[in-house]
């Protein structure tokens, strides 16, 4: 857990005349926000056991323009994703994975029109394939028998219609998954998407954050799992509005891998 990780940039890559099997997109949450890039280290050790030859594009990546365009931006959206269409065309990328189901949906279906085509990869289904070819293995370790809830992100659920990756991966955990009452197309987002994220909740009778988190709360998990750095945020918080952070943790799929002791 507390190993030294040094993740190399493609231009440094580049500069060697090497090439590696995947580019990393770490996004603007999985870079900044300090609760984020613990999913990101997680999600690079996992990478780093499973002996992938990966990179990141480092100060070169630049947001995908998904808050922008879910916002009406439509302007800022193109300027910012023909600025990075340019730097992974330049370094001819190939396959592109991220934790993050915003960066997925836009780099995998949104990028295309403007010239911009590869295969992208959300983290769950890339470590379902690590999984499935031994390049990684799991125990339980930790969170053996524990009852773990999963709760779909939007954008990698009901709008890319994903929803086994990240089942298949929780159940190497050997944990008791629990699913909410409203799961797969019928989930819940948690209010962070289409740029709410960013702004104050509007009025009504209850945050949706709040409503999901008390949701996943009734079936008494020890963990709810995530898929999305926004969807932790937002679950967090609604744990904490309930009092119950001290005996429920919130954390994404490749976390829990990461502290499964699977090597």
């Amino acid at each position: 857990m507390s190993e030294a990780l040094h993740i190399p940039t493609l231009a440094e890559l580049t500069q060697r005349g090497e090439k590696p099997d995947v580019l990393f997109w770490v996004g603007c949450a999985g870079s900044y926000d300090d609760r984020a890039k613990r999913i990101t280290k997680s999600f690079a050790r996992l990478l780093h056991r499973s002996g992938v030859s990966f990179a990141i594009l480092g100060a070169e990546e630049g947001c995908t323009g998904d808050p922008a365009r879910r916002a009406g931006n439509e302007f800022l959206y193109q300027m910012q994703a023909l600025a990075n269409i340019e730097v992974l065309n330049a370094y001819e990328v190939q396959r592109i994975v991220t934790t993050c189901p915003h960066c997925f949906n836009t780099l995998k279906n949104e990028y295309p029109e403007l010239g911009g085509t590869y295969e992208v990869f959300h983290h769950t289904q890339y470590l379902q394939t690590l999984l499935k070819e031994g390049k990684l293995k799991v125990e339980g370790g930790a969170f053996k028998g524990k009852r773990v809830v999963f709760h779909d992100p939007c954008y990698l659920g009901r709008v890319n219609n994903e929803y086994e990756a990240p089942r298949e991966v929780l159940g190497q955990l050997e944990a008791d998954l629990i699913e909410l009452k409203r799961c797969k197309k019928n989930g819940l987002c948690c209010g962070a998407g289409g740029a709410q994220m960013f702004k104050e909740p509007e009025k009504g009778n209850k945050d949706i954050n709040h409503e999901r988190a008390e949701e996943a709360l009734q079936s008494e998990p020890a963990v709810i799992a995530t898929g999305c750095p926004f969807c932790n945020t937002m679950l967090t918080d609604g744990v904490k509005h309930f009092e119950k952070e001290g005996s429920v943790k919130v954390l994404d799929i490749a976390e829990a891998l990461d502290q499964s002791h699977g090597a």
